[in-house]
């Protein structure tokens, strides 16, 4: 199935943390926290601005984001889970720098 979110709203399949925790400790399913970062499979069209324009998102495929735990809708899309998430409930991009190597 496809799936196309309309105006401001964005697709976000959650990154699933570890199994572990800092200190090794393995953490069961029914203690751990929904994971608060995800990449965006799809996003709309824009947000629709009062005089009828179409103010384009922020956000992109492919970009990682950063959100809050209780926001937007959880969706089953052929049996995988997503959250549909408006672009105003993103708290941001997460960019990672790519590591530079040491000279020997």
């Amino acid at each position: 199935m496809r799936f196309r979110p309309l105006r401001d709203r964005i697709l976000v399949r959650r990154v699933e943390e570890g199994d572990r925790s800092t200190g090794g400790v393995i953490i069961p399913d029914s203690a751990k926290e929904k994971p608060s970062e995800g990449d965006v499979v799809a996003v709309g069209s824009g947000r629709r601005e009062n005089d009828g324009s179409v103010t384009p998102l922020d956000v992109a495929i492919g970009d990682r984001v950063l959100f809050g735990k209780h926001g937007g809708s959880d969706v089953v899309i052929d049996g995988e889970k997503f959250l549909v998430l408006k672009e105003s409930d993103v708290l941001g991009i997460a960019e990672f720098k790519a590591k530079s190597k040491k000279a020997a």
